[in-house]
Order: structure tokens, then sequence, then C-alpha cells
């Protein structure tokens, strides 16, 4: 009897130091991959190893072989990029045949899963394996489109994971048919909602959006910040959508991580738990993100990936034209400055004049180049080079009734793209909260001549307007405006230059020719093939020029040659993300009196000495070699 006592003893401490061992959840999270499944670049047709589905994949086979209880989910923007969309009308689509093969367990909608229509979501949308969410998306019924949430259990512990899409999404759609019938609500209280419904049935809470951390165009709820203000009771955000790498912010208490963009990068949540009075708690939280730079990529996934990468080659290196005279981007005159945001250059030229043939009705055409370093040189133009200097591949060309008044308030948001130039400043530089914008904002405009003078505060900078007759827009004449749909969306949207504003629209190169076929890109290699016989011919051009660089011409041809040089470097934001968001100034830098110089020199050392940021500490050393240059 005393010895089975014993035994029982025995069992009931063994089983409570069992009991009192915390559990460990791990979540791992991707973003934006936009249709990079191997890591090679199908607009340059070149290996890129900054990261893809398929190195992801090499990183999560090593964390489930750490740890079991894995969670797997993505924060989407999945199956348009990177040319993946060649295969959107087939059976099957080939990102989520990587998801299914990599065990994904969530995969939350993005708003380019919306860009070619909902019969066409439809596909990878049956296809997926695990659940896909969408919790502030519902038809006009009422309806939910998609699940608002799913419920994971690992080693006994529930973990609701909820996903919501950013509501921009809407605004991004408007003038095509790609939501029909759907709704997009405040995900802040759809978040708010979801929690009110299970709650009591989980042990902790997950939201994965298609949301960076601050809200868009400053548009209150469009970020999840607001979300975890608002929603304390959630343990960790896994966000995107803004292609930026964030390791760890915590905003009220929540953890928010981000993973970069094309699969530069993987979060890693880790969440721990301890059962207290027959419940779990979560009682350790955490987060970071691998790098995938360099990372090997999974065999299992190439080979799953083979037949595509073999036609997506194919595709790009098809012949399209024959490029004479010259390039159509000049080199960067300065290292740091894209020459193509700072001088009218051939390649936004070419994209404007097919637009030009195919929407006939445009008087004048808009058009970014969403690209810092495009290139065009003289000799054979491929497909790759149309897609890779024009990288939206969605954009198409919608022609929009407006005034001359409507257009300059438009081109004077173009104009805010720069800072303004003061004093002293030796080059042009860019609006740092325009810099950060995951897209260019920094659009083009043919059919008129125009200068953007920076010596002039915003919303005064567009001067000697002109149509390419010489006729001065007048705030009254009628304008045909050709441009995109989706960056005429951000203009009208709250927030926007032309917030509340609806234009007549006049055409439409999707609806007129295809969905598909009326895109830029496509219209693009249509009229180089069979407008221009497949010859087309580079030549100077300048519909638009800066102005506001005055005086101190020796000491910007020393301060350039130094950034040339690589001795200087063109100022960042305080984190490095972004570039040349600052000019170089040298006013006060020149010195008469030897010692004063010597004095500022001392100083500038000594607090670049005392500097324990990376950055403050070179922009301290910059001063110090430009004043030794110009002196």
């Amino acid at each position: 009897m005393l010895k089975k006592t014993l035994i029982s003893l025995l069992l009931c401490v063994s089983t409570s130091a069992m009991a009192a061992e915390p559990i460990n959840i791990t979540i791992l999270g991707t973003s934006d991959l936009h249709g990079t499944f191997v890591p090679w670049d199908y607009s340059t047709d070149t290996e890129n190893l900054a990261g893809s589905l398929s190195q992801i994949a090499t990183q999560v086979r090593k964390v489930r072989a750490q740890q079991p209880n894995v969670i797997l989910v993505d924060a989407g923007d999945t199956i348009q990029g990177n040319f993946v969309e060649t295969f959107k009308n087939d059976k099957t689509s080939p990102m989520i045949l990587g998801f299914n093969a990599l065990n994904y367990d969530v995969w939350v909608m993005g708003n380019h899963e919306f860009d070619f229509g909902l019969k066409v979501l439809s596909t990878p949308l049956n296809q997926f394996k695990g659940t896909a969410l969408a919790g502030n998306i519902f038809w006009e019924s009422g309806k939910p489109y998609l699940p608002a949430y799913k419920i994971i259990e690992r080693q006994g512990v529930k973990i609701g994971i909820i996903g919501m899409d950013t509501p921009m999404t809407a605004e991004f759609a408007k003038g095509t048919d790609h939501i029909d019938g759907l709704t997009f609500t405040d995900p802040v209280q759809a978040v708010k909602d979801v929690i009110g419904q299970i709650q009591g049935l989980v042990d902790a809470i997950v939201l994965v959006a298609h949301m960076g951390i601050d809200n868009e165009n400053e548009r209150p709820g469009t970020g999840v910040g607001d979300i975890a203000r608002a929603n304390p009771e959630l343990a960790a955000i896994v966000a995107g959508h803004m292609h930026v790498k964030v390791d760890k912010e915590i905003i009220n208490g929540v953890i928010i991580t981000e993973p970069d963009k094309y699969g530069r990068a993987l979060s890693r949540i880790d969440l721990q738990f301890e059962q207290q009075n027959g419940k779990y708690v979560l009682i350790n939280k955490d987060s970071y993100t691998y790098p995938i730079k360099g990372m090997t990529s999974d065999k299992e996934m190439e080979e799953i990936y083979q037949p595509f990468h073999t036609i997506l080659r194919a595709n790009a290196n098809r012949p399209i034209a024959k490029l004479t005279g010259q390039d159509l981007v000049p080199p960067d005159a300065v290292k740091g400055i894209p020459q193509v945001h700072i001088q009218d250059t051939g390649i936004s030229a070419l994209y404007q004049e097919a637009a030009r043939h195919y929407a006939p009705k445009a008087q004048v055409i808009a058009l970014q180049i969403d690209n810092d370093s495009p290139k065009l040189n003289v000799g054979t133009i491929a497909a790759k080079d149309i897609a890779f200097n024009y990288q939206y591949a969605g954009g198409e060309i919608t022609v929009y009734q407006m005034t001359g008044k409507e257009l300059k308030k438009y081109m004077e948001w173009v104009g805010d793209y720069f800072n303004q130039q003061h004093d002293g400043d030796v080059t042009y530089s860019f609006n740092p909260q325009r810099r950060a914008s995951k897209y260019s904002t920094n659009d083009f405009f043919d059919g008129v001549t125009y200068t953007i003078d920076l010596r002039k505060p915003v919303g005064q900078r567009i001067t000697d307007l002109k149509l390419n007759d010489g006729t001065p827009v007048t705030d009254t004449m009628p304008i045909r405006l050709g441009m995109n749909s989706y960056r005429m969306g951000h203009l009208t949207q709250k927030g926007g230059v032309l917030e509340g504003m609806q234009f007549p629209i006049l055409s439409d190169t999707k609806a007129e020719y295809g969905e598909e076929a009326g895109t830029i890109r496509n219209l693009t290699i249509r009229y180089l093939t069979e407008e221009k016989k497949g010859e087309y011919q580079g030549k100077a051009i300048q519909r638009w020029k800066l102005a506001g660089l005055e005086g101190y011409e020796a000491e910007r041809k020393i301060v350039e040659k130094l950034l040339n040089e690589g001795k200087i470097s063109v100022p960042t934001t305080d984190d490095g993300r972004y570039t040349n968001v600052a000019s170089v100034n040298v006013k006060g830098l020149k010195f008469t009196d030897p010692q004063q110089m010597k004095k500022q020199i001392a100083d500038l050392q000594q607090q670049a000495s005392a500097a324990t940021d990376p950055i403050a500490k070179q922009r301290l050393n910059d001063r110090v070699t430009i004043i030794q240059a110009i002196n």
C-alpha cells in the first residue's frame, strides 16, 4: 500500500513538473512576395539572391526542425509581380503551389490580390489548402467575402489569427470592376468586433494585416498602429504593404513586425505560455526578422517552379525592337541622385508616346518611372526592358476630363516631391515623406512644357506651363488628362490633393483593348512592334526642367566630385532607409580666417568622435571633408 502511495506521489510531482514547463509557439510571417517564387528577377532575367519564397522555405524548414509549434502566415500581395501574373488565367497559381508545399496556415488578402478581378482571384483561393482571411471585406449583402479569423491549436494552446486588408484597396480599384460587389470596412473596428467574438475561445490573438504601421496618406485607420492603439488585447501583429523591414516595434503593448518585400526577410514572433489554474497564460513575447539575402534556395521548391521559371525566362528575353540614336536614360550626373528624377529623359517619353497613340483623346499624359535606376541603352529592346523600366504591371491609361486649374493642382503636388532650395544648396533633394512612399510619386507630364521652380514654396512651383503648341494653360481651359487609374485613386481619396473630386472618364485602354493588352507595358510593346516596325530612335528631350540651384558654382563642382568619388554621401533619413532627403549645403563653410576653419573642423571632428549613431557620425565627417575641399 505504501509503495503504491509513493508511486502515486511521484507521478503527481512528475506531472506537475511537466505542467510547469512553458509552451512556446512561433509565428513565421511573410508579406509582399509579389511573385518572387525563386531568386530570379524576370524583368532583368538575372539571378537575384536578395530574397524569394524558395529561400524562405530553407529558413522555415530550419525553424521547424528546432521548434515543432510553428504557425506560418502570409500578409498578402502574393499573386502579382515579377511576371507571375503571366499565369493568372491558368488552372494553377504558382505562388499557391509553394504555399501548399510549405503548409502555410493562413493567407491574408492584399490590395494586389484584386488586380485581376474576383474571377481570377477565385483560382488561388480555391487552390490554397490553408485558410484565406479578410475580416474587413464583405459582399454588398453583408455576407463576409472570406473568414475573419482562424483558431489554430499547437500543443493545447489556441491562437486566434485575425486577417485584415488595407481599406485603401477600394480606393486603388476605383474606375475598375475588380472588386464589384465588395465593400471594405474600417479594420480598426473590424478587429475589435472579431476580438469580441473569439476572446474567450483562445489563449492569445495575433493579427496578420496587409497594412503598414503608419497610416497611409495620413488617413486614419489605414495603419496597424491605429489598430494596436484601439485593441491592446492583441498579442502581436504581422504587418505588410509598406515594403519595409521591422524587427520589433511596440505600440500599446502590442508587438509589431513586418518582413520587408519580395521575400527579403521572414518575420518571427515567439509567444511563451504557462498553465495557470487550468488556463494557458501568455507570459512572454518577442519578435525579430531573419534576413534572407544569400540564403540557399530550397531544391524541392525549385523543382516545383522549374516549368514556370523556363516560361518566364523565355518571355523576358523576347526581342521587341532595336534602339538607335542614343540611350534613353543618361547616367547619374551625381552619385546618389537618380538622374531620372531631376532631368527629363527619353525613357518616360517612350511610354508616354505609346500611351498617346492608344489613348488619342488625351492632350496630356501623366506617368511615373517607378525605378531609381532605369536603363535602356542603344541595341536590342527585349520584353524584360519594358517591364524593368515601368514596374507597375497593371497600369493602364484612363483619360479624364478636367480643367487647367485641376491639372495644375495635381502638378503642384508633384512639385512637392522635391525640397525647397535655400541659399548655399548645391544639390537637388527629395521630400523625405514622399521619398518614403513605396512607389514613386514624382510624375512626369507629356503634352505640356513647364518648369518646377524649387526656390518657391509648395503650391507655387509650376511655372511657364504651356501646351505643346505654346498656348498657356489657364484655370478655365478644358484639359483631357491620360493617366493610370491607380494614381488617380490616390489623388482623389481622403487626404489626396484632388480629394473628393470626380472627373468624367472619356476612355480606358483596358476597356478598349482588354484587361491585359490594355496595360502600359503591353501597349508599349505593341507600339514598338506594330507602329515603329521594330525601330525606335532615342533623342534628347526637354519638356520640363528644375530651377533653383543658384550661385556657389565652384563649390558645387567640388561637392559633386566628392560625391562621385565616394568621399561623401548624399544625406539619408536617420534610419538610412531613404536617400537624398536633404540638399548638400555649403553656406558658411568657406573661411577667410585659417584659424576659424581649423576650429570649426576640430569641433566637428570632436562631435563625430562622440557620436554613437553611424549616420550622424557620417554627416559630421562629410562636413569636415567639404570644408577641407572647398577652402
